[in-house]
């Protein structure tokens, strides 16, 4: 594989050039600006208002003064610079003569009011967005009791995740993940309810807690995958009673599991897009050759096949939802996943998966359309599981932010093995 390491740092580069812009919070920004050109035009218009003709009546433009404030969270400073808005009109009127005339005071009248309408409309602005913050918390705390962080460390297993919804303020949707220990091996699951909004999370939610459960009951990995198909189908036959589209709704998932002592990882894949795979300098897909139905779908016992791939220490996985690879960008480009994916690999899997994130935004300038779900997944080496035992330390994955990674190649391989002792090839 050509790496292209001179492109990756110039990309990180770009993210701290980039960071100062973002280290002040917009609204202070903005307030700035307004109470600024507030200031403009207070100055610019008493001073200009004095020096024209008298006949000429410029002061009915400093009722822009109090209206450029709405833009500032502050009561105070809407008041004070009507304050100084109103001087500044008496004394273009009384520099023309007016001070008995009623232009006075009407001119006064009109900054009032325009003070007491922002002041007033702030105070709603304000309320709803006290309103939609409350909703975000709830949001967020939703999320978390759905899609609980995956741990750092699990095993031998170092994993790291990020979840973007796309839909606006919000926080959950219909891509879930999950990880269960289960004697010496850990068995994880990925997957992408159909559809989006409320049913789309009650369906994740079901799928999550049908997981944890079989997870642990069952021995061999594709009597999970088919108790996981059960538990959808009767979910959908219930919600089928209020629901007409109810048999439309099912879920592609990846269900695998890693053993401590063999490096291999086994795969049922369910209608979901394959994983890739860094091993080294190489980077390859673990294509499912013959995939089972997805969840709901009442697949056959038999299509449930076990695919067993190599996974060594030091080896990395990606596993995600269909919305990272179905991302475009303006020319309706799709996101070149496993290229991006060629460049990072060798990142610590925090770092992979925010790199990937941000360049993922990037890409789709600044909006994804797709609810996203990514986990990356490295196993470590004897060592460092020790020191890790030793240590007792379990520290949480960052959460990833926005950011900029240039585009790069890397090489693509079928990295399907139909036995545990066969190399994958380039």
């Amino acid at each position: 594989m050509i790496k292209q390491t001179g492109t990756l740092t110039s990309a990180h580069a770009t993210v701290t050039a980039a960071a100062p812009a973002v280290d002040l919070p917009a609204i202070r920004i903005r307030a700035f600006i307004a109470v600024a050109v507030a200031s403009v035009v207070l100055l610019g218009v008493t001073l200009w208002g004095v020096i024209v003709p008298a006949d000429v009546h410029l002061e009915v433009l400093l009722v822009a003064v109090p209206a450029l404030t709405a833009a500032v969270d502050n009561t105070w400073t809407t008041v004070s610079m009507t304050v100084l808005a109103c001087l500044g009109v008496v004394a273009v009127d009384l520099d023309d003569g007016l001070p008995r005339s009623p232009i006075l005071p009407i001119d006064v009248l009109g900054l009032l009011v325009v003070c007491a309408l922002v002041l007033v409309f702030r105070r709603l602005r304000d309320g709803d967005h006290r309103t939609l913050c409350a909703v975000r918390r709830v949001s967020e705390t939703a999320q978390k009791a759905l899609l609980p962080p995956l741990p750092c460390r699990l095993a031998g297993l170092e994993i790291a995740t990020a979840y973007r919804s796309a839909a606006a303020h919000a926080h959950i949707g219909g891509d879930v993940y999950a990880a269960e220990r289960v004697g010496r091996t850990v068995r994880m699951l990925i997957g992408d309810v159909r559809g989006n909004g409320l049913a789309a999370v009650d369906d994740a939610a079901a799928v999550i807690g049908a997981f944890r459960e079989v997870a642990h009951r069952e021995v061999r990995l594709e009597h999970v995958a088919v108790s996981l198909d059960a538990g959808v189908r009767r979910r959908v036959e219930q919600v089928g009673e209020t629901d007409a589209n109810a048999s439309e709704r099912f879920i592609t998932a990846l269900v695998l599991e890693v053993p401590d002592d063999l490096p291999v990882v086994r795969v049922i894949s369910c209608g979901h897009p394959d994983s890739m795979r860094s091993h080294g300098e190489d980077v390859d897909l673990l294509e499912v050759p013959q995939p089972a139905p997805p969840l709901g779908l009442g697949g056959e016992r038999t299509a449930y096949q076990v695919n067993t791939f190599r996974f060594e220490p030091d080896d990395t996985l990606l596993l995600h939802t269909d919305g990272l690879l179905e991302t475009r960008d303006g020319e309706g480009v799709f996101y070149p996943a496993l290229d991006r994916f060629a460049l990072l690999a060798e990142d610590e899997p925090h770092h992979l998966i925010e790199h990937l994130m941000s360049d993922l935004t990037v890409h789709a300038g600044g909006e994804v359309q797709d609810d996203v779900a990514v986990v990356a997944v490295r196993r470590r080496t004897t060592k460092a599981v020790e020191r890790a035992g030793q240590d007792g330390r379990h520290a949480g994955a960052p959460e990833a932010q926005p950011g900029s990674v240039t585009c790069g190649r890397g090489t693509r391989s079928s990295g399907h093995s139909p036995g545990a002792g066969q190399s994958p090839r380039r």
